[in-house]
C-alpha cells in the first residue's frame, strides 16, 4: 500500500481527508508544521506527501518543504492550496501537482495516483527501505539523505539483500549470488561484510540487518526492528 503523509500547520484541517485516504487503502499520516521552529522529516519516508500552503504568505518558510521533501526522501509532492493561494504556485518543479479546497478524497486520490505512475520511471531505479535509499542507477546509498561510502562488495551485498523482500539468506547462498559460484572463500567473508554494514548503516534508531539464528541473515525492510 501507499504511504501518504499530510503536512499542515492545522492538523486539526487535514484530519478528515487523512481518514478518508485510508479507507481508501492508503497509509497515511499526519505532521504538523510551525514556520517559528525548523521543520524536521518525520523518521519514516513516505511514497508521497501533501502539503497545505492554504492561505500562507509565500514568503513562510513552509514552501521550501516541497523541495526538503524531495531531496531528502525522492517523494513526489502535492499541494492543497486555496483559491486564494493559486497565484503563490509559480512554474517551479517545487510540487507535482495541487489540488484546490475544498479537497475532495476522490479528486485527491486521483491525483496521487497519477503522480505516483508519473513518477515511476523516476524511481524505477531506487530501493526505498525506511530511510534507506539505494539508487541502483547511480550505485549510491542515502540514509535520510546522508550518503552512505561502501565498497563495491558492500554496495552488491546491501542492495541483494534490500531487494529480497524480507527473506532470510543462509551465508552459503550469499556467498553464490553475491560473490559468485567460482569464489573460494569461506563463510566468514559474508560475516565481515555484514559487520562493515552494519557499522556504517545502523544506529540506535535504524536495524536494517538481522542474524537469524544457525541460519543466516534477513533485511529489515523499514529499517526497524519489531
Amino acid at each position: 500500500m501507499l504511504k501518504v503523509l499530510i503536512v499542515s500547520p492545522d492538523t486539526e484541517r487535514v484530519r478528515g481527508l487523512a481518514a478518508e485516504l485510508s479507507e481508501k487503502g492508503f497509509i497515511c499520516s499526519v505532521a504538523s508544521y510551525d514556520e517559528r521552529e525548523e521543520w524536521k522529516l518525520p523518521e519514516r519516508s513516505t511514497d508521497l506527501a501533501l502539503v497545505e500552503l492554504n492561505g500562507i504568505s509565500p514568503n513562510s518558510s513552509i514552501w521550501d518543504l516541497p523541495n526538503k521533501i524531495k531531496s531528502e526522501w525522492h517523494s513526489p509532492v502535492i499541494a492543497l492550496v486555496s483559491k486564494t493561494s493559486l497565484g503563490c504556485l509559480d512554474s517551479s518543479d517545487r510540487v507535482e501537482d495541487f489540488v484546490v479546497e475544498p479537497w475532495d478524497s476522490a479528486e485527491v486520490t486521483t491525483r496521487i495516483r497519477r503522480t505516483i505512475g508519473n513518477s515511476i520511471d523516476d524511481m524505477s531505479e531506487l530501493i526505498r527501505c525506511g530511510d534507506l535509499v539505494i539508487d541502483t542507477g547511480r550505485c549510491e546509498v542515502t540514509i535520510s539523505g546522508r550518503p552512505i561510502e561502501l565498497t563495491f562488495r558492500e554496495y552488491e551485498l546491501l542492495r541483494f539483500m534490500a531487494d529480497s523482500g524480507g527473506r532470510v539468506f543462509t551465508r552459503d547462498a550469499l556467498l553464490n549470488r553475491v560473490w559468485g559460484y567460482d569464489f573460494y572463500g569461506g563463510d566468514r567473508t559474508v560475516d565481515v561484510h555484514v559487520r562493515r554494514l552494519r557499522s556504517k548503516l545502523e544506529d540506535a534508531n535504524h536495524t536494517f540487518i538481522e542474524t537469524v539464528r544457525n541460519v543466516g541473515y534477513r533485511f529489515i525492510e523499514d529499517g526497524k526492528e519489531c
